[in-house]
């Protein structure tokens, strides 16, 4: 269903997320951040920032599907848990597990595993995604800290949108990267061909990755990936655009490719302010088999 309303004259100069949040009462603040960051919502045309303010005559355009809702149940389904208090945990989640439950994946999601391990998550994400402050892809494996309390959610979301929280990943990439370090300032935003994927795009959102070659192989290369951003599928898509696309990555990656079950990605290192005590937090989660097992078999093709 696609709405439209026009900016009046007494909205002018008010924040697009503001606005959203005033034009649909019956939606939460946090449910009208996320279409604007999924990039369901345009202003004339243009996919803009939760930022952006209004200018009066602007057509802002939303175009919601219908959700239907979700029965979530607690399932019994064993957790990796690196470190847990009273205010959050940090899970080691497996590669091929979702992180909450969609219209296309109601069960076994790391979000039924913590129902079941615990009853005191935040709500500030909504029914479907107690917890979640932040997402990793199905098929990337490592760490993800979840919050107890909505207390710990906001400070830990704040860490997020200030770029306070570290986030180290390890990937492998095809081809070999001839230089030790670099820097990806690109923007992501919906493809305009396929919906379906991401890419780099001259109006997309602010997106930035480090990266640091860690060995090099023939015909591939073993990397780390520091997040400045975190933009969906973010270094997926950036190290695509540099011509370097991870190994076993089935949206973005050519099809002659490593048989992993997708993407070649890990979560290795998550750092991080304790919301309550302000101590400074750091945890990392060795590479799993399925990575050692991969830079085995390209070590042995040489």
């Amino acid at each position: 269903m696609t709405l439209e309303h026009v900016v009046t004259e007494s909205e002018g100069k008010t924040r697009l997320d503001k606005l959203m949040a005033k034009i649909n009462p019956d939606r939460s603040r946090s449910q009208v951040q996320a279409w604007i960051t999924e990039d369901l919502v345009t202003v004339n045309n243009q996919i803009v920032k939760a930022n952006y303010k209004c200018q009066v005559g602007d057509v802002v355009r939303w175009d919601i599907p219908e959700v239907k809702p979700l029965e979530i149940k607690a399932e019994d389904i064993p957790l990796n848990i690196v470190y847990e208090d009273q205010d959050l945990l940090v899970v080691n989640k497996p590669k091929g597990m979702v992180v909450h439950p969609s219209a296309g994946h109601q069960q076994g999601t790391l979000v039924n595993a913590l129902l079941h391990h615990c009853n005191d998550l935040s709500g500030i994400n909504g029914v479907e995604r107690p917890g979640i402050v932040h997402r990793i892809d199905k098929d990337t494996s490592g760490l993800l800290v979840v919050a107890k309390n909505d207390q710990a959610h906001t400070g830990l979301a704040e860490q997020l949108a200030s770029k306070e929280i570290e986030r180290k990943y390890e990937a492998v990439v095809h081809g070999v990267i001839d230089h030790d370090t670099g820097m990806i300032d690109a923007p992501i935003g919906r493809d305009p061909k396929d919906r379906q994927k991401m890419g780099v795009i001259e109006n997309g959102k602010n997106a930035v990755t480090h990266f640091q070659v860690l060995k090099r192989y023939k015909e591939y290369s073993h990397i780390e990936c520091q997040l400045e951003t975190g933009r969906t599928h973010q270094i997926r898509v950036h190290m695509r655009y540099i011509g370097f696309p991870l190994v076993g990555d089935p949206k973005y990656g050519p099809r002659k490719t490593w048989d992993t079950n997708g993407q070649v990605l890990h979560a290795r290192v998550l750092g991080f302010k304790h919301p309550r005590t302000g101590q400074w937090l750091q945890f990392e989660a060795e590479l799993p088999a399925y990575f050692e097992e991969l830079l085995a078999n390209i070590e042995k093709m040489y």
